[in-house]
């Protein structure tokens, strides 16, 4: 069984954990989500599709990411999810933590925090083994085309995330 932190309105810890997608938080408890971009020298970023069996927004694209484990710092589980989800190795490359931004959902459990990174990483499609569980397929896109999929409303958390795509 996976288990998370939670964190109090001021992202620290409270020394409490949850299951995994157990939805018990009380309004100003949070749990911590991380969201990986990796961007390629040429300017184009690696996204992914969700496989249609999620319960939550299958077919949509969008960039690794997922919960950080109980006692688990938020850069490695963003370096953890890359991993899982693309192959991709990016604890040595260029870039980092760029913002957190947070999210409340009063009365559902589910009130969280999101750390925003962005490695920068020369890789080829070849590089990249997709984990079939969760990911549908990939594509390198450039932002323009990343905007496009938001814009058919079809690219998660574009909205919190559109400036981690820009130079």
């Amino acid at each position: 069984m996976e288990y998370w932190d939670i964190y109090d309105s001021n992202k620290q810890k409270t020394g409490r954990t949850m299951k995994r997608n157990d939805w018990i938080l009380k309004d100003g408890e949070y749990h911590l989500s991380v969201l990986g971009v990796v961007k390629r020298p040429d300017g184009k970023f690696l996204i992914t599709r969700r496989v249609m069996t999620k319960a939550w927004a299958p077919g949509w694209w969008e960039v690794s990411g997922g919960g950080v484990m109980a006692g688990e710092e938020s850069r490695e589980a963003v370096i953890r999810e890359v991993k899982e989800e693309t192959g991709l190795d990016v604890s040595e490359c260029k870039g980092g933590f760029v913002f957190s931004y947070h999210r409340e959902n009063p009365g559902e459990g589910d009130n969280y925090f999101v750390d925003v990174y962005r490695f920068e990483m020369d890789f080829d499609e070849s590089d990249v083994n997709i984990q079939t569980a969760e990911t549908l397929e990939f594509k390198i896109a450039d932002h323009n085309e990343i905007k496009k999929l938001a814009e058919q409303g079809i690219f998660l958390h574009y909205d919190s995330i559109k400036e981690v795509f820009e130079d």
